[in-house]
């Protein structure tokens, strides 16, 4: 089968590898731009869309929006770059004028905002005002939906999801790219307890289904072990879901080191859902690259 380009709509990579902090687990730094087009080159990805990471409880580095100006501008052919402004910043106001920031990153090329991991409540006044501002620039957020206030990062909602159903509710014009392990812990059942770990098993009653069919403004972003893991629990749920929501999924990555093997996987999986035709060669080509086009304007 012919080989289709994809696009990583969830990107992360930093260009001071060499001084960044190890990550806990894998002992390694965020990758350099160059790590990341290796491995991009083996996982047949055209471009990548770097993501700034500007809030303290999201990493222990933190990515400025500047540094994937920086990454996009070396290498232009293979990055584009989303804007990153944290609801608390400058006045930590939930009246604070976010606009004229935002218009200048959009001046530059932005195409959306995020990855959102500020440790707020989903419908805090405070980023309520940030989406606002958004919805006015259509600037499109990617947000990472945590469990609860403290000892995680990400915008903070309930099992169910009620907070980010007010969110698409109230701001009808701002498209969300839903992610993170307790969005997509609601592709099926779920509890508390179910949202802190990669469900297996079949996937039946999921909450993102009931939001994608209610709401056109949100959109599913299959990066990480949280989206992959999502797709690959349940095979036959997955081609339903992808049948119904072919215009709405959005391939991507979250690779965070160099020595990242899930990407593959996914890759593999998502490859023989296309030649079994459990995807259709018009969806798959959706999912990895068009949805993404679209999206970004390209």
């Amino acid at each position: 089968m012919e080989q289709i380009k994809k696009i990583d709509i969830h990107a992360h990579a930093t260009p001071f590898a060499k001084y960044a902090p190890k990550n806990r687990v894998t002992k390694l730094p965020m990758p350099s731009p160059e790590g990341m087009i290796s491995l991009y080159n083996k996982l047949g990805i055209e471009k990548g869309v770097l993501l700034p990471i500007s809030a303290p409880e999201g990493q222990r580095l933190l990515m400025p929006t500047e540094t994937c100006i920086y990454m996009a501008e070396q290498y232009p052919e293979r990055f584009l770059w989303f804007c990153n402004v944290d609801p608390r910043a400058w006045k930590y106001s939930k009246d604070c004028e976010l606009g004229n920031l935002l218009e200048h990153y959009i001046s530059l090329g932005a195409k959306g905002l995020g990855e959102l991991t500020a440790n707020l409540y989903t419908d805090d006044p405070l980023v309520e005002n940030l989406f606002g501002y958004c919805q006015e620039l259509n600037l499109p957020v990617t947000i990472h939906i945590a469990p609860k206030i403290g000892n995680y990062y990400g915008i903070v909602d309930e099992v169910g999801l009620p907070r980010l159903e007010k969110i698409l509710k109230k701001f009808p014009r701002l498209t969300i790219l839903g992610h993170s392990q307790c969005f997509w812990s609601e592709i099926g059942e779920n509890s508390d307890e179910l949202r802190l770990i990669y469900p297996t098993g079949k996937a039946t009653g999921g909450r993102v289904t009931e939001l994608l069919r209610r709401y056109e403004n949100l959109l599913c972003d299959i990066s990480a072990g949280s989206g992959s893991n999502a797709f690959m629990r349940d095979r036959e749920h997955t081609a339903k879901f992808v049948q119904e929501f072919s215009d709405r999924i959005l391939y991507g990555c979250d690779i965070c080191s160099e020595n990242a093997t899930f990407p593959f996987e996914f890759d593999a999986f998502l490859t023989s859902m296309r030649e079994n035709g459990e995807i259709s060669e018009i969806n798959y080509r959706k999912i990895v690259r068009e949805n993404a086009i679209k999206l970004l304007k390209l």
